[in-house]
């Protein structure tokens, strides 16, 4: 079995005061032998791309840098492997979401740029972030193959299927994801059991565990704009079947350390073979953005 830690914060305005309480929460996952342990995504501060603000770039750190070296330091110390998701400062004016995956050592693993990234009321990420350059290539570290993926990644399922044919063992997806307050009810309904069902969706087509989790609480918005963004927690893991392994409320810190079993995998890809079947002679078409367009 391998022990998985779900951490889902809130977040403040005080820098140190989030990592505080991450490096709390890391030790709570260690105490109960937890291996792996995930972060939600930019949770070093809260969700900045409410707004397009120039200074803001300014919480933006180098990788290796601030933040790999503090909790490098502490899953050396736990012996721990960390998923953490970071404003990567890669040159001046180039920035990226880039998730790091730490080594129980405290080396640096590998990392993902996110690929996807949305420009949407409230989650203004393409004047922050230039799309992710590195591909869909899991992270090789001692507890398996790790296909990390960042929130918008996960409604792609082609993003979900390219990290499964590259080997990877377990869908990881820190995640920033919420309600507008201009969002009605039923809407909210909507969205958040399309946001389960997708995710699910990704482990049952490729056989493999699924991995997110969110921010949680209330943020406002600085321009006062809208009322702001209610992330909606509610991280989960399901596994290869799409079966539920925990789910975490819905507002609110939480940690929860769970079991996965790796061999799960291969027994259900022995009983859907669906990398078997896949016509690959016939899918030429999704490379390109759009196939019914009428003739010129």
């Amino acid at each position: 079995m391998m022990r998985a830690g779900l951490i889902q914060q809130r977040n403040v305005a005080d820098w140190e005061t989030n990592m505080a309480g991450l490096e709390e929460r890391i030790r709570i996952c260690a105490r109960q032998e937890a291996q792996l342990i995930v972060l939600p995504e930019l949770h070093n501060s809260l969700y900045f791309c409410q707004t397009e603000d120039p200074a803001l770039f300014d919480l933006a750190e180098p990788i290796p840098g601030p933040s790999t070296e503090r909790f490098g330091t502490l899953a050396k110390a736990l012996g721990v492997v960390l998923v953490l998701s970071l404003f990567e400062k890669r040159a001046p004016g180039l920035y990226h979401n880039t998730a790091v995956v730490l080594e129980k050592d405290g080396r640096i693993a590998g990392r993902y740029r996110k690929m996807h990234i949305p420009d949407d009321p409230a989650y203004y990420e393409k004047f922050y972030f230039t799309p992710g350059d590195l591909g869909f290539m899991p992270v090789s570290t001692s507890v398996g193959r790790l296909g990390v993926l960042v929130c918008w990644d996960q409604w792609y399922p082609e993003a979900a299927r390219l990290m499964a044919l590259n080997g990877a063992e377990a869908l990881i997806y820190p995640t920033a994801i919420g309600w507008e307050s201009h969002d009605t009810e039923d809407e909210k309904r909507r969205q958040l059991d399309a946001w389960r069902t997708v995710q699910r969706g990704h482990a049952i087509a490729n056989g493999l565990p699924v991995i997110t989790v969110n921010r949680t609480g209330h943020e406002p918005d600085p321009s006062g704009q809208t009322g702001g963004i209610r992330f909606w927690g509610n991280s989960f893991a399901v596994g290869p079947q799409g079966e539920w392994l925990c789910e975490l409320p819905d507002d609110g810190d939480a940690v929860r350390v769970i079991d996965i079993d790796p061999a799960r995998s291969e027994q259900v890809r022995r009983w859907w073979p669906f990398l078997r079947d896949r016509r690959i002679d016939a899918f030429n078409g999704l490379n390109r953005r759009y196939l019914a367009d009428p003739p010129l």
